[in-house]
């Protein structure tokens, strides 16, 4: 299991097109794959749970991912909320 701090790059944040956008890219990974933002940790492959979180531009999360392509899932999930 690896988890990394990362901070919302996306300009509108995570409203309903980046959500589904995010929730496409999770599911692309076999790993279960959870976003934290404040005392809330939801499944990055849900987009109800991610649509709850309603994550504003410049918010600071931390992104977990276990499973057997973890650094992948990681680097691709970095890779789209951090703007890379």
């Amino acid at each position: 299991m690896i988890s990394k701090d990362m901070t919302i790059r996306i300009p509108s944040g995570l409203e309903a097109r980046p959500v589904a956008l995010l929730v496409q890219v999770a599911s692309r990974y076999d790993s279960s794959i959870y976003v934290e933002c404040g005392n809330k940790k939801v499944n990055a492959k849900s987009i109800m749970g991610m649509m709850s979180l309603a994550i504003p531009a410049g918010t600071d999360i931390t992104v977990t991912a276990d499973g057997a392509d973890e650094e992948a899932a990681m680097k691709g999930i970095e890779d789209f909320l951090c703007g890379r």
